[in-house]
């Protein structure tokens, strides 16, 4: 057993790291994923501390290691998932106070926990040590449980699938502090070398085949740490993306896709543009012509890095603003199963593209242009848009079938957005009602009317 004091890890309190081993008892408990590559990256490669949001543990048991479905439940001495039994004897170590949240999955034989520690919450994933088939491609995996050498193996780059062993069973040794920059560490898929090499190597020919959204990934550890995609990986996209293997393609129903290109694909993106610097994600996923994996419209787009700040400023969601130059941004956003706001945001900025395109082409460009503010408010206002689909105008900057209508109509909609959309008459109801007038349809047009004489006082 490693002394838990022979592991500094920022943040995380010996004292923790200690009930942590006693929580594992007789299984075998390692610290994999980002914590041990942070590390590794700081101690040796002197690169700044990244902090410890949470951590990931990988659980393995003697009895656990038998080729049965996670969701069989391998333990025939307890019944519990190797990680179920340590989160709740770590519960027991602890006490329920020090437990902020607590939420076991069974489907996957995982365990999340938000602790209040001295130094603050830590949140902390236990998972069992499993393995993962992909029966087809971009599927979700059968999962099965596995020792922790098939834990490492189905991780997505060799960065990242590296361990520190904090326990394991006493007969066997846990490796010589001399060998390794880290007691305990393991490394079979020489993610050290790939660390001081500055690049992002996926662990087998089928990686993305297996899972495209290790793309999307790939963007985030590039944009986060710096590094590169090495080159047989970046030849892997290339090839995987040109072959598209698998079942669903494009113009396909997108009720149709694999969880890989749809869901999953969605929920990868929305941690690049909320936790990563997003530009630089972007920007490497367009530079590896990786962009095809949403829509081909979206690797030529060259306007999207003004979109996106134009919609950071407006306080839009950043992702409906990336679809917003797809081919089709509703199939789009149906594959992806955007959240109803979003979706709904996409179809009405589509909707309000198509309504100033009926209006330009009844009354020409020139002379909407010089509409009056009333006259654009109404157009703006009419029932079936939100504020926002002028927002995502404004940011866009495309109409129609991309049909750049935003240049000239810009300015009148920059003035509603930012003043317009919040003047009210004068008068207001209750001020008329005491000068005589009665509540019903006259008292509404009147106010409008009121509403549009100071409107019109504006400039445009």
């Amino acid at each position: 057993m490693i002394s838990p004091s022979a592991l500094e890890l920022p943040g995380l309190p010996p004292a923790f790291r200690a009930q942590l081993v006693r929580a594992a008892a007789a299984d075998r408990l390692a610290l994999v994923g980002g914590a041990v590559r942070d590390l590794l990256l700081h101690r040796v490669h002197q690169d700044p501390w990244l902090g410890v949001p949470d951590l990931d543990l990988v659980v393995e048991s003697a009895a656990a290691l038998v080729a049965v479905p996670v969701q069989a439940g391998p333990d025939a001495d307890t019944g519990l998932a190797p990680a179920h039994r340590l989160a709740r004897r770590l519960r027991e170590l602890m006490g329920p106070e020090k437990l902020l949240t607590y939420q076991e999955h069974g489907a996957y034989g995982t365990v999340e926990l938000e602790l209040d520690l001295p130094d603050g919450p830590l949140l902390l994933d236990v998972a069992s040590a499993r393995r993962e088939i992909y029966p087809e491609a971009g599927e979700n995996p059968v999962v099965r449980f596995g020792g922790l050498d098939d834990d490492l193996a189905r991780r997505d780059f060799s960065i990242n699938a590296m361990a520190v062993l904090l326990s394991q069973p006493a007969e066997t040794p846990l490796g010589s502090a001399q060998d390794t920059p880290l007691p305990g560490l393991l490394d079979p898929h020489g993610g050290q070398l790939d660390l001081a090499r500055r690049q992002l190597r996926l662990l087998h020919d089928a990686s993305l085949r297996d899972d495209p959204t290790r793309i999307i990934r790939a963007a985030r550890y590039a944009a986060r740490l710096g590094f590169e995609l090495a080159p047989e990986s970046l030849e892997q996209l290339q090839h995987t993306l040109a072959i598209w293997p698998w079942r669903w393609h494009p113009g396909d129903g997108p009720q149709r896709a694999p969880s890989a290109l749809g869901t999953r694909l969605r929920m990868e993106l929305e941690l690049l543009l909320e936790r990563e610097a997003w530009p630089l994600a972007l920007a490497a996923l367009q530079r590896w012509g990786a962009l095809p994996l949403l829509d081909e419209a979206l690797q030529h787009d060259r306007r999207w890095l003004r979109r996106l700040r134009w919609a950071e400023r407006l306080e839009l969601p950043l992702l409906p603003a990336l679809l917003a130059a797809a081919a089709e941004p509703l199939l789009l956003a149906e594959r992806l199963q955007l959240p109803h706001r979003q979706h709904r945001l996409l179809a009405q900025w589509l909707e309000l593209n198509r309504r100033l395109a009926a209006a330009a082409a009844a009354h020409g460009v020139a002379a909407m242009v010089a509409w009056s503010p009333s006259r654009w408010c109404a157009l703006l206002e009419a029932p079936g848009l939100d504020a926002e689909a002028v927002a995502l105008a404004l940011a866009a900057g495309l109409g129609a079938a991309g049909r750049p209508l935003w240049r000239p109509f810009w300015r009148p909609l920059w003035r509603w957005w930012r003043r317009w959309r919040q003047l009210r008459a004068e008068l207001s109801a209750s001020d008329l009602l005491a000068a005589g007038m009665v509540a019903g349809p006259a008292l509404g047009e009147r106010l409008r009317q009121l509403r549009a004489e100071r409107l019109d006082q504006e400039r445009i």
